[in-house]
C-alpha cells in the first residue's frame, strides 16, 4: 500500500471537527507519508489552512482523495465521498455501524477498508486511541457549561452583606467518562452535585469527586456491569424501583445533566415529563444522548426546548461545540491508530487484521478479501472474558512461580560461580542476573491487560524485605536498630497486606460475574 494521507472536510452541516492537527500532520510526514488536506478542513476547529502547510501538508480538493492511500473523517463517509474514493483504501472515522447496514454495505461494494474509531477495545494499549472517552470527557465539560449559560442564577454559594446565593443543586445522570467530568466541572463552579448510575463501580468513583452517589443498590445493582466497563440494561423491576427514587430526587435539583448511552441501542428513557413538571421554576435540563433518542421527555434536537417549564437543552455533538480541543484530542486518537499500522521499513500502511487493536470491543468493521463484515460480540463477551482471564491467571502463577524459583536457585548459582565458596558481590551480582530475566518474563508473558494487577502483586511479593526487618527486631541489640526494624515491619506489613487486597480487588473487575 502506497503513502498518501488525505484528510476530508466534513460535509455534515452540523460537525465543526477535523482529523487532523498541526501536530499529527508532522507525525504523518515523520512516518514517510504525503499528507493532503482538503480546503478549509480545519476551518471550524480555528486551524486555518496554512497551519496545516505548515507543518507540511498540501491543502487540496476532494478530487485528491481518489488517490489517498488512507483517508481521515470524523464521520462515516456518505454515498457521494465513497464514490470518490479509491477501492482498497483505509479509511478511519467514527462509523456509527449499528442500525445502518446500508451504509456499511456501501463501503463493502466499495472495496474500502473501514476502521471504526468508536468500537476501539478497551485494552491498556489502546487507552490513547479511545475516541469515545476523549470525546466524552469533552462533552460533559461543556454540558456544565452550557447549562449554566442557561441557568439564570449563579452556580455558587455566594454570602455577601446583601444576603447569601445558594449554590445550584445539579444531578448528573450516568457516570460514566462524560458523566464523571461533568461532576468535576461542576464542582469546581461550585455546585452543590449528586450523580447516579447503574454500575456499581460508579459509586466510589461519584464520591471521590465529592458528589452523593444516589441508587436502588440492590442484588441486581451490584451485577450491572459488563466485561467491557459498560452498563447492562436493567429489568423492569429496578428500573421502576429506581425511577422512583429518582423521581423524588429529582424535584429537588437546578439542574439535570444525563449522559446513559448503551452501545447500539436507542437511549434509555430516564426523566419523564412528570419528573420535570415537579422541578422548580426556571430548572434546567441537558440531554447528552440526544443522537440516539435522548433520555429524556420531549427533548427536541439541536434545540432549548420549553418542557412542563424545564427548559432541555438537546445539542446534539457536543464535542464539536468545543471543536479545537475535541479536533486535537481526535486527531491525536487516530495518528496513534495509524501509527499501529505503519510498516516502519517500506513507510507504508500495512492492515493486520489479527491485531487485538483492530479487534473491536463489541464489534469491528473491516475489510477481508474486498468485503466489510460487521461482528458482533454481544452475547459471547462474557464468556471471552472469563477465559482470557484464567488464562492471564495461569500466565501470573507461572510467573510468580519462575521468581521463587530463581531466587531459591540463586545461592547454588553463585556458588557454582565462585568453586564453593560464595563471594557477597558475586552472589549479589548473580540476584541481580536472574532479576532482570525473570522480570523481563513477567512482564512479557503477562497479558497487557493485567500489568496494572501485577505491579500490586510484584509489589507484595517484593516485601520479602520483612525478613530483614523482622532480623532486626529480634536479633538487633541496637535500640536504634530495633526501632527502625519495627518501623519498616509496620510499613512493609501494609505494603503486602495492601498489594494483595488492590490485585484481588482489580481482578475482580475481570471476573465473569453470575447473571
Amino acid at each position: 500500500m502506497g503513502n498518501i494521507v488525505f484528510v476530508a472536510r466534513e460535509i455534515a452541516g452540523e460537525e465543526t471537527r477535523v482529523a487532523a492537527s498541526a501536530e499529527t500532520v508532522k507525525k504523518m510526514r515523520n512516518f514517510g507519508f504525503d499528507v493532503v488536506v482538503e480546503a478549509g478542513a480545519g476551518a471550524a476547529s480555528r486551524i486555518p489552512d496554512g497551519e496545516f502547510e505548515a507543518a507540511g501538508a498540501r491543502i487540496g480538493s476532494f478530487a485528491d482523495a481518489a488517490s489517498a492511500d488512507v483517508v481521515l473523517k470524523v464521520r462515516r463517509p456518505s454515498g457521494s465521498e465513497i464514490s470518490g474514493y479509491k477501492s482498497g483504501a483505509v479509511i478511519i472515522a467514527i462509523m456509527d455501524p449499528y442500525g445502518n447496514d446500508e451504509a456499511i454495505a456501501a463501503l463493502a461494494s466499495a472495496g474500502l477498508s473501514a476502521f471504526a474509531m468508536e468500537l476501539m477495545p478497551r485494552i491498556t494499549r489502546a487507552q490513547s486511541m479511545d475516541v469515545l472517552s476523549s470525546q466524552a470527557n469533552l462533552a460533559g465539560y461543556q454540558a456544565v457549561i452550557e447549562a449554566a449559560a442557561v441557568y439564570d442564577r449563579a452556580m455558587p454559594m455566594m454570602m455577601t452583606a446583601a444576603g447569601t446565593v445558594p449554590a445550584a443543586k445539579v444531578f448528573v445522570m450516568g457516570a460514566g467518562v462524560a458523566g464523571l467530568q461533568a461532576i468535576a466541572t461542576a464542582r469546581r463552579l461550585g455546585a452543590a452535585v449528586s450523580a447516579t448510575d447503574v454500575r456499581p463501580a460508579a459509586k466510589e468513583q461519584v464520591a471521590s469527586l465529592g458528589a452523593k452517589f444516589i441508587a436502588v443498590e440492590d442484588d441486581e445493582f451490584k451485577a450491572a456491569e459488563t466485561a467491557g466497563g459498560y452498563a447492562k440494561e436493567m429489568s423492569a423491576d429496578y428500573q421502576a424501583k429506581q425511577a422512583a427514587l429518582i423521581a423524588e430526587h429529582i424535584a429537588k435539583q437546578d439542574i439535570v445533566i444525563t449522559t446513559a448511552l448503551i452501545p447500539g441501542r436507542a437511549a434509555p428513557r430516564l426523566v419523564s415529563r412528570a419528573m420535570l413538571a415537579s422541578m422548580k421554576s426556571g430548572a434546567v435540563a441537558i440531554d447528552l444522548a440526544v443522537e440516539r433518542g435522548g433520555n429524556i421527555e420531549g427533548v427536541v434536537p439541536g434545540e432549548i426546548a420549553d418542557v412542563e417549564g424545564v427548559r432541555v437543552i438537546g445539542f446534539a455533538n457536543m464535542p464539536g461545540r468545543v471543536a479545537a480541543s475535541a479536533s486535537a484530542l481526535y486527531a491525536k486518537n487516530l495518528v496513534t491508530f495509524l501509527e499501529t499500522m505503519v510498516n516502519k521499513e517500506t513507510r507504508s500502511v500495512v492492515v493486520n487484521l489479527d491485531d487485538e487493536a483492530r479487534q473491536g470491543d463489541d464489534a469491528d468493521l473491516c475489510r477481508r478479501r474486498g468485503s466489510s463484515r460487521l461482528r458482533r460480540r454481544e452475547e459471547g463477551r462474557h464468556l471471552m472474558a472469563s477465559e482470557t482471564m484464567d488464562r492471564a491467571l495461569e500466565q501470573l502463577d507461572q510467573a510468580v512461580t519462575a521468581v521463587i524459583t530463581a531466587a531459591a536457585q540463586a545461592p547454588e548459582a553463585a556458588s557454582a560461580a565462585t568453586g564453593g565458596a560464595i563471594d557477597p558481590f558475586v552472589f549479589q551480582l548473580a540476584i541481580f542476573v536472574l532479576s532482570i530475566f525473570v522480570g523481563y518474563y513477567v512482564v512479557w508473558s503477562v497479558t497487557p491487560a493485567l500489568h496494572t494487577p501485577l505491579m500490586a502483586v510484584t509489589n507484595a511479593i517484593s516485601s520479602v524485605i520483612v525478613v530483614g526487618a523482622l532480623l532486626a527486631v529480634g536479633i538487633s541489640t541496637s535500640g536504634l536498630a530495633t526501632g527502625f526494624g519495627f518501623v519498616a515491619l509496620v510499613l512493609v506489613s501494609v505494603n503486602i497486606v495492601g498489594g494483595f487486597l488492590v490485585t484481588q480487588r482489580m481482578l475482580s473487575m475481570y471476573r465473569k460475574k453470575d447473571r
